[in-house]
This record gives C-alpha cells, sequence and structure tokens, in this order.
C-alpha cells in the first residue's frame, strides 16, 4: 500500500515547492529517461538531452526530505493481475559449467533467474516481496543519490512492497507455454513485475533473467553483484552484453528442457516447486525484453530456433541508436514472428521521421515471419517498465497533489495514464502470445482499437 498523501500548507510543503520553483527558474539540463546518460539503469539507445520536461526534472532533483517528518518510505501496490489464475513465484540459482568466470565461487558463469507460473488449486504461503533486501537497497540508490532524483535515501521501499505471487507454490498441474524476459541495460529482472505476473495469471510461465556483471544481482545468502559501472556504455559494450545475453538465454532454455525432463539444476540444491517437471510446455517458448533486453530478444531468435515468437519493447536493434552498427537481427530479420512495440519517442521505420531508428526499419524489410510495429502514444521509454506506475505513486505520497508533480511524470515516462498505459501494456502482449504459442486469434492485432486508443499501429 501507499503512504497517506499529505495535506495541507505545511512549512516542509512551502520549502520544497520553493526548491522546486527555484531549479524550474534555474532550468539545467537531464537526459532524457530513455538515454545512455541518463540513470545508470537502463539507457535504451544512445539519445542527448531530452527536449521535453528537463527543467522539470532539473527543479525535482533540488528538492530534499531529509528531516521532514512526514517523509516516509513508499511500499507500491502493483496493478493486479488481469488473469483468473493465481500466481507462483520461485527463485532459481543457476551455473553455466561450459563458461569460464573466474571472479564467481564456483569459476563458472552463474545466474539468478525468477519463475512466474499459475499456482495450484488452494496453495498458501507469504505473498513475495517485489525485490531482494540487498537489490532494494541498490536500486532505491540510484534514483535517490546526488546523480538521480536527489530523494532522501529509502524513498523506494522496494524491499517491502509485496507482489500477487505466493512464493515456492506448487504449479498448477497443466502443461504451460514457457515466456523468458530479459530486462534493460543495467535493469533488474524485476522492474517489469507487473508485465510478468499478469502473463502468468493467463496460463504462462515467464522466466526472468538477470545478467551477471551488467544487471544487479543477488544470490543465495545475499552474496550481491552491483553490476557494470559502465555509463554511457560504448557500442562495443552494447555488443558483448547482447551476446552474453544470448548465450544466458540459450543456457535457461536447456535448464527449462532439463527440468521438463524431471530434474534440477538448482545450484544450491535447493528443491523446485511441485508440478514443475510437467508444468512446462518446453515445445511452445517465447521471449520479451525491455530496451536492451529486446535487442537481446531478437538475437537470441536468430541464434536459437527453441524460441518461437519474440517482442521488443521500445529496444534499438543496434549498438548505438544514432551510429550503428547493425545489429545482426536487424541485417538478417527472423523467418518467426516478431513485435515491435515502442514508446512515443523512439524507433520510428519512416526516413526523415522524427525518432527515425534504422535498425527498426531494416529489420522490418529483413523480416520473413509475422511482424507487427506499435507504438504506445504519450509516453517514454520507461513507461515500458513498473516505473509507470511506481513514479506516479511516490510523488503524489511524498508531494501530494501540487501540479508542478504532473510535468515531472511527464518528464520521466510521458503524460500516458498510468492504468491504461500498463493495461494496453498486458493486453497486446497477451494478445501477441496467445497467438503466437496458443494459435488463438486476436482482433486486437489487426488495427488501431477503440479499446486502446493510445495505441497505435505503425504498419
Amino acid at each position: 500500500m501507499t503512504n497517506p498523501r499529505p495535506t495541507g500548507t505545511s512549512s516542509h510543503n512551502l520549502t520544497r515547492r520553493s526548491l522546486l520553483l527555484a531549479g524550474l527558474a534555474a532550468g539545467g539540463a537531464l537526459a532524457g529517461a530513455g538515454s545512455a546518460q541518463a540513470s545508470p539503469f537502463d539507457p535504451g539507445w544512445s539519445g542527448g538531452v531530452d527536449p521535453g520536461g528537463a527543467e522539470e526534472v532539473a527543479g525535482f532533483r533540488q528538492l530534499r526530505a531529509a528531516g521532514d517528518p512526514n517523509f516516509h518510505p513508499v511500499r507500491f501496490a502493483l496493478p493486479a493481475p488481469t488473469g483468473r489464475k493465481a500466481l507462483g513465484t520461485t527463485a532459481v540459482h543457476l551455473v553455466d559449467r561450459a563458461r569460464v568466470d573466474p571472479s564467481m565461487p564456483s569459476g563458472q558463469r552463474e545466474l539468478m533467474v525468477s519463475f512466474w507460473y499459475p499456482a495450484g488449486m488452494g496453495a498458501t504461503a507469504p505473498f513475495a516481496k517485489y525485490m531482494p533486501a540487498r537489490t532494494a537497497v541498490e536500486i532505491d540508490a540510484v534514483w535517490t543519490g546526488e546523480d538521480g532524483l536527489a530523494l532522501p535515501a529509502g524513498s523506494f521501499d522496494f524491499g517491502n512492497t509485496v507482489t500477487h505471487a505466493r512464493a515456492d507454490v506448487p504449479m498448477q498441474p497443466l502443461r504451460h507455454p514457457v515466456i523468458l524476459f530479459s530486462p534493460g541495460y543495467q535493469t533488474s529482472r524485476f522492474v517489469n513485475t507487473a508485465q510478468v505476473e499478469d502473463l502468468a495469471s493467463r496460463g504462462y510461465v515467464v522466466v526472468t533473467i538477470d545478467h551477471s556483471h551488467e544487471t544487479p544481482v543477488e544470490f543465495p545468502g545475499g552474496r550481491f553483484l552491483p553490476g557494470t559501472a559502465q555509463d554511457p556504455p560504448r557500442p562495443s559494450d552494447i555488443r558483448e552484453a547482447v551476446d552474453t545475453r544470448t548465450a544466458d538465454a540459450r543456457f535457461v532454455l536447456d535448464q527449462l528442457e532439463r527440468i521438463a525432463d524431471g530434474e534440477n539444476p538448482d545450484a544450491d540444491g535447493k528443491q523446485l516447486p511441485d508440478g514443475f517437471a510437467d508444468g512446462l510446455d518446453v515445445r511452445k517458448i517465447g521471449m520479451f525484453g525491455f530496451a536492451l533486453g529486446g535487442y537481446a530478444t531478437g538475437n537470441a531468435m536468430l541464434a536459437d530456433e527453441r524460441i518461437l515468437a519474440g517482442a521488443d519493447l521500445d529496444g534499438t536493434l543496434q549498438d548505438d541508436r544514432l551510429k550503428g552498427p547493425l545489429g545482426d537481427v536487424a541485417e538478417h530479420g527472423l523467418d518467426r514472428p516478431f513485435l515491435l512495440f515502442g514508446s512515443a519517442e523512439t524507433q520510428r521505420t519512416e526516413p526523415g521521421k522524427d525518432y527515425y531508428d534504422k535498425s527498426w526499419a531494416a529489420f522490418w524489410a529483413a523480416q520473413r515471419g509475422g511482424r507487427l510495429n506499435l507504438t504506445l502514444t504519450r509516453s517514454k521509454q520507461k513507461a515500458f517498465t513498473d516505473y509507470q506506475f511506481i513514479f506516479s505513486q511516490l510523488f503524489h505520497a511524498i508531494y501530494g497533489e501540487d501540479p508542478i508533480v504532473t510535468s515531472v511524470i511527464k518528464a520521466l515516462v510521458g503524460s500516458a495514464k498510468p492504468a491504461r498505459s500498463v493495461l494496453a501494456q498486458r493486453e497486446y502482449l497477451a494478445a501477441y502470445f496467445d497467438l503466437t504459442l496458443r494459435r488463438r486469434p486476436a482482433l486486437l492485432l489487426r488495427g488501431d482499437s477503440p479499446k486502446f486508443p493510445e495505441v497505435r499501429f505503425v504498419r
């Protein structure tokens, strides 16, 4: 639940307002929420200074609430899943013995993944927390530090926020299609939980992956890797990350087959929840990713035919959005379905239009399988993550209904209403995977729909 919103005109609120107005008057420049010069989490593409909202964010960063008795950490309310199935989740520690990594205790590549799945009837257990404790602290620090929004440490109470999934409960005894998820550059696997939970509530098993040494990851026992500090990334860093993520995805696919054969690949011997061996349909596998995760999804499909369908949420398909070079998937396309789902300010396929992205245009021309290109209007890149609703809940909980908050949220994720944005993303992702993995016709994918005017068919 969120904290009560402050009311009245206390001296603290007046101080906040005056600091914000002073910051607005002073102006300043802050890189866009989707650019490589923004926060260390998820540049997605190498853009420049955000032409809209820079002054609002620059002013907001001057706010200080330290010592304010009205300030409390904010727990977030995740949107309820729209499917009918109860949810379970479990974390699994995997070791890839085919890849050497001297920095790991095992001397080999290690990953943490989470399974989100339909739970069996009557499953009872505590609801899982949104993030492990150390991960929560680290990600809060990114947003609250001097290089972030300069909010007090602990503003984002990710560690005490709860999900809709119960921890380690049995899986529903049916075979479920499987979908892999790869997060944005340097971004935790947990910050797309709203999308992941919804797919699981509709009968999918979703496997989210933290890519060690790039994304922050916490292992059993509290061992923590903060991820890469390279910011902004060089094109060579992006290419290396995509290749590593591709190898990670293929390794996870191998482990899914082991689980389906009755094996337990957890490196620490943790028992998998009941029903896993019979609950995975490894003949029906999809994948999607946010930003760099979308690029990695296409690349993984190019390398591994086990992935039957993929979706890219606002990720360029080249190593640098402005300079290239094109990724292999952009050059060669795929023989299986792929969805391009972009924000209002990135990844256009028409030359000469604003936000033209050569990699999306090249992919569109080379794609041999099914293809869709959608735009989420009035949105920025991070609208495709949980920050779509997190920022709204946080700023309103701390700063009340001051109208300047609307400008700040617009500068970070766009002006789309959070509830509508989340619902639209959920409906189109579900319709897409229902069509490509379950062969269920989807009227929603045939053209612009009056039910979702915020989504436009680009092609």
